[in-house]
């Protein structure tokens, strides 16, 4: 048991941190720059030149889908090995190892982040030389040259992808500390003869220089940042390598940061920085490091779009450079390029600090085909449960059920629907989490029940830092069962977190998650039901008292490895634990709802993300639109940032501005904290209240279409919230846009991110297309900028022409009760005046429709003729949904009727036109959705 002087300091550590906190900006010295991490100082000291690596020729193995080859260090004699093999979907895999380390360098597991083990594609050998390897696969090239290594990506014959093109390959091998020899024996070596030939250890002496002339640089077997010093028994450890981007500009990706959607060049800054750490009210436009990881770049320009994925979890860095953003900068990428500065390129390089390379290139060549790429590789979203997509209300902290309960209450009494209410830390005994306050929660089913008998939901926050009291169940059994991360030293690790003393799981171990599952159990989780969904936060992990305020780098995991070799994975693999740990309790039935801070790859398959702990202020508001571009680019498709923002008291007009953006965005969640004053949307002045009211049951509105997004990106891949570009790949004015945005295809959305600001010029993309204004029906020509009005009332979206949009416009309490409500299809025809869209539907949160218990519906209009066809076989499923109301833009004169053809029988339908919009409304069809019908305009 802990002493109370003990107890008191913990207590005064926690209240000293929550004060910063509240009064202090992100404090940079707690965070490394590349100047104070020894790896990222080396790797970046090398220049762009010829590389020391060449192809050992003798080694090369061509297989129908890899080939094996040897690379040699011409300067130190250390030999590599490289397997490339050709995957499905025109991607390739490069692996880099060494030949035979002295121990085992960490790889991460199948399954953690890669969904299965990629398939093969075969690869065709198209030539062989004594210089290079040329190989095909679909309808790309792949050249190896041998003397210097490098390999080169092309698509129809045009170069795309280069690595170790600038000789940047470098590979510290584990090694054995060498000891200082005598002086005599110094004296000795030197006057010794030179090897003879056919000597054994000739060979080694290069390296054997190199590794000397190492242990004169500093921080290769110990670094100290700050008061912490890091251990490192097997020496460095770090991989690096260059790749670059022949033929393109702008490259995109690798989140997180607070930064725009166009990656910058980083000549004149630190290196973007991938290690997962908590940093609140975090810096803008910057490349430090922030909660989340995935080493995900895409590059694209108007002929293609190609992607890698960087598949290493430890800590990493990624220098840009750009021959147009760098106007003096000189690539040595594509040689071919040397005498033609106009075309552009961007070189990058990519170093970690432990792990081996392995890279996976794909191809594209557009959007859509590098999207679907990806997913194979590391899955998609799965369909959420519909009130997660809704709206959901939280604060640091409700007080207790009272405060819950008038909440839940107002928010009906001002007609404000919403889906889920929140609980923080201080709704548990004492930061034990899985556990109640007795006092301000003593009837938690009985609150839970209460909430849920409206269709809604609640949360609770379910961190992974343990109490270090042996009277906390969760930590004692934990601890009984060895589960728990250790210190170097192999004793049980200690830091300070919310608890204060704190112990974490190790979530890199299988049984640990199994065991972190089985705490979802309602026998286990006593007061939970299953309406009660998880949020899982402070989990980069957060160590007050740790460097850069997370583990030590060298604290031990499963199977020895330390947290340099997995630190990205931990956030990670805590969400995926929890969601498994709420489909056990429902025993595999009932879809789980997650929300992590911190994420990696692969993080999509398991819940939602959100920005972390951005501040209420009009420049947070703007760069959320970036930050979740990015997020949604690599997969993270289900995220949102704070309406309002976690810290500081924003002005009703910020606020305002915020819900309406927060509408349009994936995730859609209000939250604050505990020292900021009470906003909950009822509480903002009358017409602010109103107005954000509009802008949430606009949300409800449209949850049909969001729901047939998630659908369509689960199945397919890409992003739910999407650049423009991603629709109109050969429109240069959107690749650096990051102001607006896509949801889906059809809806285009410029939020008002300026305060005072009562219009914005808008970018309808599209020459060719028409766009129409969703509150007004005014028609805008595409391929131009136009000013869009935008009072305070009114955040600018509008929907593509040519598309089928279903709504439900009878908002109810939330959308539990909106699950059978009659659906309005919105079509707004093209030039050509047609239209198609379609609509997914299920029971809106069990697995069923895994088993094909569901339904997929396309809608269609051309030749004045309005079909509705099953768009997937597969899917059967019986839903009260049906269609109340047509409304179709862009009829350019009144029909002289409307009919509807169902099966054999056909009749005539009410319908009203507006020439002044070009509308024409058709009233109730009256069928049902999963009906085959045909309305024609007569």
């Amino acid at each position: 048991m802990e002493t109370p002087s003990l107890w008191v300091m913990q207590q005064i550590l926690v209240t000293l941190i929550l004060l910063i906190q509240s009064s202090v900006a992100v404090n940079r010295d707690n965070f490394k720059t590349c100047q104070q991490s020894g790896f990222c100082k080396r790797h970046r000291a090398m220049t762009p030149g010829q590389s020391a690596y060449e192809v050992i020729t003798e080694t090369v193995n061509v297989q129908s889908t890899s080939v094996n080859l040897q690379l040699l260090n011409t300067v130190t004699n250390v030999k590599l090995t490289l397997e490339l093999s050709g995957l499905e979907r025109s991607t390739a895999r490069i692996k880099i190892n060494e030949v035979e380390p002295i121990k085992q360098r960490y790889e991460i597991p199948i399954g953690d982040v890669l969904v299965e083990e990629p398939k093969r594609q075969g690869l065709k050998k198209l030539e062989q030389t004594s210089q290079s390897l040329t190989l095909g696969i679909e309808k790309n090239k792949i050249v190896i040259s041998f003397k210097p290594f490098r390999i080169d990506f092309y698509t129809e014959d045009e170069p795309v992808v280069s690595i170790n093109a600038q000789g940047l390959l470098k590979f510290e091998h584990y090694r054995h500390k060498q000891e200082a020899q005598p002086e005599e024996n110094v004296e000795e070596a030197k006057e010794g003869e030179e090897p003879k030939e056919g000597d054994e250890n000739a060979e080694e002496k290069p390296a054997e220089e190199e590794q000397k002339k190492d242990e004169e640089e500093p921080d290769l077997w110990e670094e100290t940042f700050k008061s912490f010093t890091d251990s490192k028994p097997h020496g460095p450890s770090s991989v690096g390598l260059d790749v670059s981007f022949p033929g393109f500009e702008n490259v995109y990706g690798i989140p997180e940061h607070a930064d725009d959607f166009a990656l910058k060049t980083t000549k004149d800054t630190d290196p973007y920085r991938l290690f997962n750490l908590d940093v609140f009210e975090y810096e803008l436009y910057n490349p430090m490091a922030l909660y989340g990881a995935v080493p995900v770049m895409m590059a694209h320009n108007e002929k293609n779009t190609v992607g890698i994925f960087w598949h290493n979890a430890a800590e990493t860095w990624i220098d840009i450079k750009s021959n147009v953003a760098d106007k003096n900068f000189f690539s040595k990428v594509a040689d071919f390029f040397k005498q033609d500065s106009d075309i552009p390129q961007t070189d990058t390089h990519w170093f970690s600090e432990s792990g081996v390379i392995d890279l996976f290139v794909m191809l594209g060549p557009k959007p859509k085909d590098v999207f679907k790429q990806y997913a194979v590789l590391t899955g998609t979203t799965p369909v959420p449960p519909l009130f997660s997509i809704a709206y959901h209300q939280c604060r640091w902290n409700y007080n207790d059920q009272d405060d819950v309960r008038n909440v839940d209450a107002n928010m009906d009494k001002f007609d404000i629907p919403f889906d889920v209410i929140w609980l923080d830390i201080e709704h548990t005994d004492g930061k034990r989490y899985f556990t109640w306050d007795g006092n301000k929660f003593s009837h938690s089913v009985d609150m839970i029940n209460n909430v849920a008998s409206k269709g809604r939901k609640m949360v609770t926050i379910v961190d992974p830092h343990l109490k270090k009291d042996d009277n906390y169940k969760v930590y004692a059994d934990a601890k009984s069962k060895d589960l728990l991360v250790k210190n170097k030293d192999g004793n049980e690790y200690d830091g300070w977190c919310w608890p204060g003393s704190s112990a974490w799981p190790d979530f890199t171990d299988p049984e640990v998650r199994k065991w972190w599952e089985s705490k979802f159990l309602l026998s286990e989780y006593e007061g939970s039901t299953n309406d009660l969904h998880t949020w899982n936060d402070m989990n980069e992990p957060s160590v007050f008292n740790g460097p850069e305020i997370s583990f030590h780098r060298d604290a031990k995991h499963h199977h020895g490895w330390e947290n340099r070799d997995v630190h990205n994975i931990y956030g990670h693999l805590v969400q995926q634990a929890t969601a498994d740990g709420l489909i056990l309790r429902s025993d595999h039935k009932e879809r789980p709802f997650v929300l992590t801070r911190s994420f990696f790859a692969g993080s999509q398959r398991n819940g939602a993300v959100w920005t972390g702990d951005n501040i209420g202020e009009w420049s947070h508001l703007k760069v959320s639109n970036p930050m979740l571009l990015s997020l949604n680019l690599v997969g993270i498709t289900f995220a949102g940032a704070d309406v309002g923002g976690f810290f500081k008291n924003p002005d009703p007009e910020l606020l305002t501005r915020w819900w309406q953006a927060g509408a349009f965005q994936p995730f859609f969640r209000s939250h604050a904290h505990i020292d900021t004053k009470r906003r909950e949307p009822y509480l903002l002045p009358d017409n602010n209240m109103k107005i954000v009211r509009n802008a949430i049951r606009a949300r409800y509105t449209f949850l049909p279409y969001w729901y047939t997004v998630f659908y369509n990106t689960y199945k397919n891949g890409g992003p739910v919230m999407q650049p423009l570009w991603a629709e109109y790949p050969e429109d240069k004015s959107t690749f650096k846009m990051d102001d607006q945005f896509l949801i889906g295809p059809s809806l285009l959305v410029k939020p008002i991110t300026e305060q005072g600001g009562t219009g914005t010029n808008v970018y309808f993309p599209g020459a060719n297309d028409v766009w129409y204004d969703i509150l007004t029906a005014e028609k805008y020509l595409g391929g131009k900028s136009i000013y869009v009005n935008a009072p305070l009332e009114k955040i600018p979206v509008f929907q593509r022409g040519g598309s089928v949009i279903p709504r439900k416009m009878r908002v109810r309490r939330s959308s539990g009760l909106m699950h059978d409500d009659p659906i309005t299809l919105f079509i707004c025809l093209d030039r050509q005046g047609k239209a198609s869209g379609d609509m997914y539907a299920d029971d809106y949160h069990t697995f069923q429709y895994q088993k094909g218990k569901y339904l997929h519906r396309q809608f269609t209009f051309s030749n004045n003729k309005l079909t509705n066809s099953n768009a997937d076989k597969n899917g059967v499923f019986e839903t009260k949904e049906w269609i109340e109301r047509i409304l179709i833009l862009g009829v350019l004169k009144k029909p002289n009727g409307v009919a509807i053809k169902i099966g054999n029988q056909q009749q005539q339908l009410a319908f009203g036109y507006d020439p002044n919009t070009s509308l024409l409304a058709i009233k109730k069809p009256g069928t049902k959705l999963q009906e085959d019908f045909v309305i024609t305009l007569l």
